[in-house]
Parts: C-alpha cells; sequence; structure tokens
C-alpha cells in the first residue's frame, strides 16, 4: 500500500484541463482542509497581518475582529466556488466560460494568471527575507531561485505530490506557529505595547478588505484541486474542507502577524518574530517558514500553467494540451516569477500592498457573476464538453451580457476606491474608508439576476437546449 502511495506521489500527472474522468476521481475533504490549511502558512500571512498594527496604526483588539470579521465573510465566497469542483470536475478558469463564453471568459483567465505570478513572486521574496534575516550575507538572488527551483519540481509531478507536501507543510508550520504564539505572549514587549493604535474606521475596513480579497484571491483555483473529488462526495465536503482550511490558518497567521507587528512596531514582521524567539528558536521557525512556503508556492506554479493552458488553448481549436505542454508552461511560468520577484524585491512592501487592493476591484465582479449563475440561474448544471467546442457551443466565443455586468461591477466601485494610487470621490468624502468591494459585490451580483430574469438572451440563456433554468426565491 505505501509502495503504491509513493509511486502515485513521484508520477507526473498526465490530466492537464480537460475533465477529470471518473475512474480518477479520489479524495476527501478533509484532504481539502490540509491542502487549504497548509497554503497559508508562509511568511507572506504574517507580513500581511503586521499591516494591522503597524501599516493601519490600529490596537490589537480591533486587528483581530478585522482580520478574523473578513477571512470569515471572504471565505464564504471562495469556498462556494470550491464547491463547484465535484461536481464539474473541470479547472475554475475553464469553467468561467460558461458564464462569459470562451474568448470572453480568456480575459479573466489573463487577470488570474497575473494574480499567480504575483503571489509566486510575493512568496519567493518573502521565503529569502526569512533566510537572509538569519544570514544577512546570502545571497538573495540565489535564494529566491532556490526557491522557485524546490517549487517546480513539486509542481512539475502535480496534483498529489503538490496536495501530500502541503499538507506536511501544514502539520510542520503548525507547530512552529504554537511555538511562535508561546513567545509571543511571553514577550514583554508584546504587553508594553498592548494598549498602543487608535481605533478608525479607514483602517479596520481597509483590514476587513484584505481579509476578504485574501480568500477571493483563492477563488480563482479552489476548484482547481476539488475537481478530482469524486461527484458522489458533494458540495458540501469540499466547501468546508476548503473553507476551514483556508479561513483558519489565514486568520491565525495573520492575528500572529498583528501581534509581533505590534510587539515590534517599525521592525519588520519576519526580523521582528526572530528576535522575540530568540537566536536558536527564531532560526529553526524562520527556515521552517521558508521551506515550506517555497514548496507550498507549487499551489501558485500549478494552478498558473493551468490557467495559461486554458488561455492558449481558446485560440488554438481541437489542441488537447497534455503532461508535456504543463511541463513546459509551469517552467517558463517560474521564470517570469524569479524575474518578477528580483525585479521587485527593492520596493516590495508597498507593491504588494497596491497589488492586493488592484485584484480586489478585478475579482469581486468575475466572483458575483460566476456564484449568481452557478447556485441561482443555472444551479450547477452546464454543458462541460461544450466549454472545448471551437465556436464555444452554447455558450458561445463572447457572452455580452456578463461581460457588461462585469464591467459596470468594476465601474461602480471606482468612486468607492482607495489605494496608494488613487482615491475616489466618495471615498475621499468618506474618510478613505473603502467600501467598494462590497459596491461591486451587490451591484455586480444584482445587475446579473436582473438581466437574467429581464434578458436571458443577453447571457446565453436558453431554455430549449436541454440545460435546465430557473428563479429560485
Amino acid at each position: 500500500m505505501r509502495t503504491t502511495l509513493r509511486s502515485q506521489l513521484f508520477e507526473i500527472e498526465q490530466e492537464s484541463i480537460a475533465p477529470i474522468p471518473a475512474d480518477a476521481r479520489h479524495g476527501r475533504s478533509r484532504e481539502l482542509f490540509t491542502i487549504w490549511f497548509g497554503m497559508n502558512m508562509t511568511p507572506l500571512t504574517v507580513v500581511t497581518g503586521a499591516t494591522a498594527t503597524t501599516l493601519l496604526g490600529l490596537p490589537l483588539l480591533s486587528s483581530i475582529i478585522a482580520i478574523l470579521l473578513g477571512h470569515a465573510l471572504g471565505g464564504i465566497g471562495m469556498a462556494l466556488h470550491a464547491a463547484q469542483g465535484p461536481q464539474l470536475g473541470v479547472p475554475q478558469m475553464l469553467q468561467a466560460r460558461g458564464q462569459f463564453g470562451s474568448r470572453g471568459a480568456a480575459l479573466i483567465v489573463l487577470v488570474a494568471i497575473v494574480m499567480f505570478v504575483g503571489y509566486f513572486s510575493s512568496n519567493v521574496i518573502v521565503s529569502s527575507d526569512s533566510i537572509t534575516t538569519l544570514l544577512p550575507e546570502a545571497s538573495g538572488t540565489a535564494l529566491i531561485i532556490g526557491c522557485a527551483v524546490l517549487s517546480f519540481v513539486i509542481a512539475a509531478f502535480g496534483y498529489n505530490l503538490v496536495r501530500k507536501v502541503t499538507a506536511l507543510g501544514a502539520y510542520v508550520v503548525g507547530a512552529l506557529v504554537l511555538v511562535s504564539f508561546a513567545a509571543l505572549l511571553s514577550s514583554g514587549d508584546f504587553w508594553a505595547q498592548l494598549n498602543q493604535g487608535e481605533f478608525t474606521w479607514t483602517g479596520f475596513l481597509a483590514m476587513l478588505a484584505i481579509g476578504i480579497v485574501w480568500q477571493l484571491t483563492y477563488a480563482p483555483y479552489v476548484s482547481d484541486y476539488s475537481r478530482y473529488m469524486p461527484a458522489k462526495s458533494g458540495a458540501r465536503g469540499a466547501f468546508w474542507g476548503t473553507y476551514l482550511g483556508c479561513v483558519l490558518s489565514s486568520a491565525l497567521l495573520m492575528v500572529l502577524g498583528a501581534g509581533v507587528g505590534l510587539a515590534v512596531h517599525g521592525a519588520g514582521a519576519m526580523s521582528g518574530l526572530n528576535g522575540i524567539l530568540g537566536p536558536v528558536l527564531g532560526s529553526v521557525v524562520l527556515v521552517g517558514f521558508a521551506l515550506v512556503a517555497a514548496a507550498g508556492n507549487s499551489v501558485n506554479a500549478y494552478c498558473s500553467a493551468l490557467c495559461a493552458l486554458t488561455f492558449v488553448e481558446t485560440f488554438v481549436s481541437g489542441w488537447r494540451p497534455g503532461a508535456k505542454a504543463r511541463l513546459v508552461t509551469s517552467l517558463v511560468l517560474h521564470v517570469l516569477g524569479v524575474v518578477l520577484a528580483l525585479a521587485a524585491s527593492t520596493s516590495f512592501a508597498s507593491s504588494y500592498f497596491s497589488f492586493l487592493s488592484v485584484l480586489l476591484y478585478v475579482l469581486i465582479p468575475w466572483s458575483a457573476v460566476n456564484l449568481v449563475d452557478y447556485y441561482i440561474i443555472r444551479h450547477g448544471s452546464y454543458a462541460v464538453d461544450e466549454f472545448y467546442a471551437a465556436d464555444g457551443g452554447r455558450y458561445g466565443r463572447w457572452n455580452a451580457g456578463s461581460l457588461m455586468v462585469f464591467a459596470i461591477g468594476v465601474l461602480a466601485q471606482i468612486p468607492f476606491m482607495a489605494t496608494p494610487f488613487y482615491t475616489g470621490a466618495i471615498a475621499e468624502a468618506m474618510g478613505g474608508i473603502d467600501i467598494a468591494w462590497l459596491v461591486g459585490l451587490s451591484v455586480s451580483a444584482v445587475a446579473y439576476i436582473v438581466l437574467a430574469r429581464t434578458a436571458p438572451a443577453l447571457v446565453r440563456l436558453n431554455p430549449g437546449s436541454g440545460e435546465p433554468v430557473s428563479f429560485r426565491k
């Protein structure tokens, strides 16, 4: 049995973006939990949490509430995407063709690719920084390349090894996190700074939005993993396994980051954590974080390759990419991620914060359209084979109605945006409070429902096609 498992882990995955056949389906909801619990066990999560008490200047209690609430809310939308995997058996971004048409979806796929490569680069930068905190003489360039090589090797084997490595990382860093919390709570600097900070709605809602976007940035690829689960396992297991794993780990590490940021105000989160832990424990924890983050980065790499293959397949009629295409694509994306990491490392913190805010505005309307269409309009009933049709099948190449709603959702957010490079008029009048995510979500969802009810042809609803279409109240 153990030999069989080992051979499965180190066999190069042959599946790509085609539907997963029934005889290849496997996995349980608790395995999804460990994937997503391990995925967030990275220095990047700690660094992001530290912005609550450093950059935003919030008190610790307000920071914790904003972090927990943001992840709990954002996780709902994210996990609803994961629940689509067992039903359809295809990557999430390919499933977007059911709402936007084959070429319309390609626009969303491009955004997802940029997101994945950005997160990949961010992870290798922070992993490298964790090591250079201990070894200042170490080459940051060599460390970034080393982290990328580790990620590529794991992603090359595919789903089974990525899943196993991420699960193991969850246990390793989970233990290190408990040690880190114990050290933080025994730190005199932490208790001395406990009452520092000032509550502002601007800071609170900014941290709330970070939690929401953190979860929603996983939405474009959570079903890339749940698609392997047997269809009979149902949506419930995929939802809860993904939700609990992703929300608990990210919230836990961001709370740790907020606490560290408070204790070492003015210092970097990872170097501050190293100081709190001491030279021995600090070395173990930082190296552990860095290695697990580098290995777990294979999740981003694996899914970015699926997205890139989906994009190319859109314009190459009849092409069905296999293992070789996935490997080549993964290599190209790793090289791109390394180049981006080397170029961006000098201004990482500000660039990353801006990167998060932009993703929020783009992903919210897509997520709203996808979820409304799947759960309210079509009730999960799609002609999966037609996702691959040269002319887009019943979903067409361009779904004018869905793209119009997407554009409306993005545009509606502009007056409410509050970013380092642009603040909308309404956000400015509200003292810099950013509620663009709420506006984008509400406007997109309502607009799509209204359009589907009043002009179903615009969103390619065709009751005569054999596809069940109804509106449940």
